[in-house]
Formats: structure tokens, C-alpha cells, sequence
């Protein structure tokens, strides 16, 4: 498993925890940083899938 998805799932999750705090206080700029930190997960964890997938095709 590449490592960036491993980092893109940890970044992902920071940044649910992140924006269910900004929901809970009210804070809209911590809670649209989670969600940003969300997306670029969801993109890191891409990218590793997509190496993956690479590496397992040379493998063949």
C-alpha cells in the first residue's frame, strides 16, 4: 500500500474531526478548513490508489 494512501486517509479523517468542531462551535473557518482537509485526503488517497495500480500492473 502506497503511503500516500495511508496519509491521505489520516488527513481525511483530521479533517472530519476538524469540521464537525467547527460545526459544533459555531466557528465556520474551522469547519471549512476540515472540509478542505477532507478533499485533499480524498486527492492524496487517489493518487496512492492510482500508484498502486500502476506498480501492480508492472508486477504482471
Amino acid at each position: 500500500m502506497d503511503k500516500n494512501r495511508i496519509e491521505g486517509a489520516a488527513k481525511e479523517a483530521k479533517g472530519s474531526v476538524k469540521e464537525a468542531i467547527g460545526k459544533l462551535t459555531g466557528n465556520e473557518a474551522t469547519e471549512a478548513e476540515g472540509k478542505a482537509d477532507k478533499v485533499e485526503g480524498k486527492a492524496q488517497g487517489a493518487v496512492g490508489k492510482a500508484k498502486d495500480t500502476v506498480r501492480d500492473a508492472v508486477k504482471k
